[in-house]
């Protein structure tokens, strides 16, 4: 292994990929496994670069006083000085020179555009772009772009290149010229994956929801958590006062036929997630580059999954089962969530470095047990984190809803559910179907692309999805609620607002992420940035700096309303989303402040409000 030449927290100079231009940088840690410094520019933008491209400030300074005193220009003048007048083969070395120099301009003008050209295809494929160069060199940028600019470039550059593909063509380069081709191509390949690979396989030196202490309470508060809730339930009189419910038998708490039926479920939806349709997409680049795929089937398991549970109606099975044993099977996901967890984490022991997620790979056990060290586990093409991110979970949410739907008919001797369970079951099975129908959004989530797979996420998606986020209709059953049809009425409308912003604000998103050139969003302002992304000013993303969390607690709060408010626990739900909302916009403001640097502190500024606009 080679020694380390430069340490943390040394100015040195830098050399921006893809060009031969030097600036200050800062380094601010070494990875032993890609040898690679990361460096930090005076704008904030972090980049990870090779050693071979930094060089300290002192052979810096000497090498540029180097070359101004023994110029091109000056070498010149003196061999004029040196030749005769007279001579008779003058009129030849004077040709020769000036074909020298002729190469030399023409070298120079296909070097110039193909630093022109590689700026252009890193815009495009939204990496690190010129900006950064203009802003060190002193010139303006633009706050807001557009990609019209940019095609236009493309089209005046075509000339040059049709020269470029001549010269290619022929081997007319000299071999001093391909060699700086070869190496401005290694330049080139190693821009191009820059972004995938700064963050790769580096410890994680910031803890998250209270480091190990916070964790390690997490991973029993959370259990315990739910089954409070679901005891307060219920109860006659849940509220705050009857603190603590009376806690049932613990051979009460657990039935091998209630594990088996769950085990049945979720291997069930396995094998739906198997089946050979839908279409299959790729994500987004690894830390190593690579890209993997996913079939986007959610919304056909969904489809199968309703076939199945009409065809157990049809032959008489009650469903409201899942009622008369709903703590059982919440015990159940949770042992199963359990297992699962250490399952992943002693996998991941095994798994390469590149492979480790960056925000679970701190060295402390229980830490990277909570957050998942493992970034994607597979087995095989199984992707078993994708898999239960909406499968088992979400679809099993709508299922629950529908067994408390049937108990409360059948409870209370009602042919038909109450408004308050229709409205409840309504909103809750649209947000189901919509996150299904646009799945492959999921894939640009921190969920995905940044948390590893351990308690954290499978105790999520696996029991507090399915169990707390039912909970106004399982509150519904034991006390039922009515609603008129006007106050029905203004509950639609405001579901049917916070899904709107929700929805819209989701799609502008990722049709701007899919193809920033499309001629529907030309009317899209953004702020560039060092990454090559861009950051929405106008829209919904103009408006407030997560639009679609708050269509999301405009929508948790249309769920609670049909419970009523003789007590608080039905808005639990609500509660926890905006803790949860809040909390996570804080992180999404951290991550993207390093990320961005200059430019996410422009897009703060130009757009103040994160979730609530003129609140918070």
């Amino acid at each position: 292994m080679p020694n380390r030449r430069f340490a943390d927290g040394e100015v040195v100079m830098g050399r921006w990929p893809g060009s031969v231009l030097y600036y200050e940088v800062q380094v601010t840690s070494y990875d032993d496994v890609s040898h690679l410094y990361t460096v930090k520019y005076k704008d904030g933008t972090e980049l990870a670069l090779k050693e071979s491209d930094i060089r300290s400030q002192s052979s810096f300074k000497h090498r540029k006083s180097q070359s101004s005193s023994s110029s091109p220009s000056r070498r010149s003048t003196s061999r004029s000085r040196s030749r005769s007048p007279g001579r008779p083969a003058k009129g030849r070395r004077r040709s020769s020179s000036q074909s020298r120099e002729h190469k030399d301009d023409k070298k120079k003008t296909i070097q110039e555009t193909n630093l022109a050209l590689l700026v252009l295809v890193f815009y495009f494929n939204q990496k690190p772009s010129e900006n950064n160069t203009r802003r060190y060199n002193g010139e303006p940028d633009s706050t807001e772009r557009n990609e019209t600019s940019c095609i236009i470039l493309e089209q005046k550059l075509k000339p040059d290149l049709e020269i470029e593909r001549v010269l290619e063509q022929y081997s007319l380069h000299p071999r001093k010229e391909e060699k700086k081709k070869e190496e401005r191509h290694s330049e080139k390949k190693f821009f191009e994956t820059i972004k995938t690979i700064e963050k790769a396989s580096s410890k994680t030196k910031e803890l998250e929801f209270g480091g190990r202490i916070g964790t390690f309470m997490l991973i029993f508060f959370l259990p315990a958590t739910v089954l409070y809730l679901l005891l307060m339930c219920k109860q006659d009189d849940p509220s705050l006062m009857n603190f603590p419910p009376p806690f049932p038998a613990l051979e009460s708490l657990w039935e091998a036929r209630v594990f088996g039926v769950f085990l049945l479920w979720f291997f069930l939806q396995a094998l739906f997630y198997l089946l050979p349709i839908g279409k299959v997409v790729e994500g987004l680049p690894l830390s190593n580059g690579r890209k993997l795929q996913y079939r986007i089937n959610g919304f056909y398991a969904f489809i199968l999954t309703a076939a199945a549970i009409g065809a157990l109606l049809y032959f008489q099975f009650e469903l409201h089962y899942l009622y008369d044993h709903f703590m059982q099977f919440a015990v159940s996901a949770a042992a199963f969530s359990m297992v699962l967890s250490i399952y992943l984490y002693i996998r991941s022991l095994k798994a390469p470095e590149e492979e480790l997620a960056p925000g679970g790979n701190s060295g402390y056990f229980v830490y990277d047990f909570f957050t998942g060290h493992e970034l994607n586990p597979r087995i095989g093409s199984f992707d078993l984190k994708y898999f239960c991110e909406l499968r088992p979970g979400l679809i099993g949410w709508v299922v629950i809803n529908l067994a408390m739907l049937l108990a409360e008919m059948k409870i209370h001797n009602q042919s038909m559910p109450s408004l308050s369970m229709i409205l409840v079951n309504s909103f809750q099975l649209l947000y189901v179907v919509d996150a299904l129908w646009n799945e492959e959004a999921i894939l640009t989530t921190m969920d995905i692309t940044h948390d590893g797979f351990g308690f954290m996420l499978a105790f999520g998606d696996l029991v507090w999805v399915p169990f707390v986020y039912s909970l106004q209709a399982f509150y519904l059953v034991g006390h039922p609620t009515a609603v008129s049809w006007p106050v029905a009425a203004a509950i639609i409308i405001l579901n049917c607002i916070g899904y709107y912003i929700f929805r819209s604000a989701n799609s502008q998103k990722n049709n701007f992420r899919r193809n920033p050139a499309d001629p529907k969003l030309a009317y899209l302002k953004f702020i560039p940035t060092a990454t090559g992304k861009g950051l929405l000013v106008t829209g919904w993303w103009g408006f407030v700096r997560h639009p679609n969390y708050l269509g999301d607690i405009i929508m948790a709060l249309a769920w609670s309303l049909p419970c009523g408010f003789n007590h608080i626990l039905p808005y639990f739900y609500v509660i926890y989303f905006i803790c949860l909302l809040v909390h996570r916009e804080a992180r999404d403001e951290h991550h993207c402040k390093q990320k961005y640097g200059v430019a996410w502190e422009r897009y703060c500024q130009r757009v103040p409000y994160r979730i609530f606009p003129y609140i918070y």
